[in-house]
């Protein structure tokens, strides 16, 4: 029967590690930080170390931000044997590097490719090396793989214009052989697979034992790129739930490129969209600002509600889109977008986001109670903004 289990659909593999653990693998939607939007290749052990360490001291840890995740650029080569090492000028000792992470209460991520080299075609990806890799991944005590196609798309997408089934097969059987490996090592290791939504990702991610996959193109700080990714998720909440998710990608707030209220939308709507928060940015060196968007609990408790349902679109109105999430204690969380060039009134029912009576309005980014409506309501959002509502029954309903 155990065999069984491991060579199902996912979904069933973490059935069977909630049997063990109480709760499966990425049950919410993960949250950490990437030094990638940020750094790029500019990382070593010191930055990681010192990163781990203003998570904890700002506050991101205690409001559920756990994974400390390297991108590309820690990568050195392949000795003799074929095992994989990092640079050693630069990360001369993994192994403590993960117990340092570890020793913060945080968790370790890190960074390749289902290719022979990673995205610049120097450094060694993992493709031939699956279960070796992931061994050794194992050993320094990784709890996350960020697992980048890189080169393989091209290859996909030449494919894909000969056979796409052929094509789907190969995306596929990139990603299964290293979820399959990872299950081997016996160690817990979240799975993000990152091929920027080629062959519809969000139909197959969990069957190659995705517990998170890309949905989108790399992000961008910009308004124009942030919105892009985001706002292409409608259509997708049927594919995602505990231990599976939709990634538009991660944070760019507090990188410089967008005002407060663009930030404010980004980090309202991957809450809606029950997105991974993966903060892009320098939070050793973080403004009151950012802190303030990055560290909103009320905002992160919609994003990690745990009855694990992402929202979806409800109604646009040229550039204002109405969004809404159920919540486990039968609450909704609303959100109403302005991507127009100027301040904008919005006008909706309650009844359209499931409150046809009365309901009890809180702002989750004004952090205030605005008391028990009904009916019509009217919301000022400021351009590239949000407004972003809890909506649950009065107490005496």
């Amino acid at each position: 029967m155990l065999r069984v289990l491991r060579l199902a659909a996912p979904v069933l593999i973490l059935v069977c590690w909630a049997s063990a653990q109480s709760a499966p693998l990425a049950a919410t939607p993960p949250m950490g930080w990437n030094p990638w939007n940020h750094f790029k290749r500019n990382v070593d052990d010191k930055l990681v170390r010192e990163t781990a360490d203003a998570m904890v001291a700002s506050g991101m840890k205690d409001a559920g931000y756990q994974y400390v995740i390297l991108d590309g650029g820690w990568e050195g080569g392949r000795d003799a044997q074929g095992g994989l090492y990092a640079d050693p000028a630069r990360f001369p000792d993994m192994k403590a590097l993960g117990d340092y992470i570890h020793s913060k209460g945080l968790k370790f991520g890190i960074y390749s490719s289902p290719m022979k080299t990673i995205c610049d075609g120097t450094e060694p990806g993992s493709l031939g090396h699956e279960e070796q890799d992931a061994r050794i991944f194992a050993a320094w005590g990784v709890d996350y793989l960020k697992y980048d196609v890189c080169d393989g798309e091209g290859i996909y997408l030449k494919l894909e214009q000969q056979d796409p089934q052929q094509a789907h097969e190969y995306m596929l059987g990139l990603y299964t052989r290293m979820h399959n490996a990872l299950q081997a090592t016996g160690r817990p290791i979240v799975f993000s697979i990152c091929q920027y939504g080629l062959d519809a990702v969000w139909r197959w991610g969990a069957h190659a034992g995705g517990n998170l996959w890309r949905t989108t193109n790399d992000i961008r700080d910009s308004y124009t790129d942030m919105s892009q990714n985001g706002f292409t998720q409608a259509g997708l909440s049927q594919f995602a739930g505990s231990g599976h998710w939709n990634d538009p990608d991660m944070l760019e707030i507090g990188n410089g490129g967008m005002q407060p209220d663009p930030y404010k939308t980004q980090m309202s709507l991957w809450a809606i969209l029950a997105a991974p928060l993966i903060a892009g940015n320098d939070i050793r060196q973080m403004d009151e600002t950012t802190r303030d968007i990055l560290l909103n609990r009320e905002v992160i408790a919609v994003d990690q509600d745990p009855l694990g349902r992402q929202g979806d679109r409800v109604r646009s109105e040229g550039p204002l889109e109405l969004w809404m999430k159920p919540l486990q204690d039968g609450a909704k969380a609303v959100a109403i977008f302005n991507r127009g060039r100027s301040d904008m009134d919005f006008d909706f029912s309650f009844g359209e986001v499931g409150f046809p009576g009365k309901v009890r309005v809180r702002d989750l980014w004004l952090h205030q109670d605005l008391g028990v409506k009904s009916g019509e309501y009217t919301v000022r959002v400021p351009k590239h903004g949000v407004v972003m509502l809890r909506l649950s029954k009065p107490a005496s309903i």
